[in-house]
């Protein structure tokens, strides 16, 4: 059982069980920490923005193509924390990963 910290728009912490191989969009909507996900996951609409723990960045792919076009027009982009949850599937390497969900834009 591989589990997240998450840190939700209240700034209360969770510790909550991740779903192996599933993007981490899916289980923070799921416990509806302030993940809409509009687009369903298609990256075209950065209401799955979370920040990443800066020390736990290189244990995700880097972003690719349309999640950097969307994440540099974010009022709140963090170049150094900012992702589209969409874009980041859970995986044994990121047992304990702590993030925070973005404020809402």
């Amino acid at each position: 059982m591989a589990r997240m910290r998450v840190t939700d728009r209240d700034g209360i912490l969770h510790e909550v069980e991740g779903q192996l191989g599933v993007k981490l969009m899916e289980t923070l909507r799921e416990y509806e920490y302030g993940v809409t996900a509009i687009c369903g996951g298609l990256c075209s609409c950065a209401t799955c923005h979370i920040f990443i723990d800066p020390e736990w960045m290189s244990r995700l792919p880097a972003p690719q193509g349309d999640e950097k076009e969307l994440l540099v027009e974010l009022q709140n982009y963090d170049p150094e924390r900012s992702r589209l949850s969409c874009q980041v599937d859970f995986t044994p390497a990121l047992d304990g990963l702590p993030l925070t969900v973005a404020p809402d834009e």
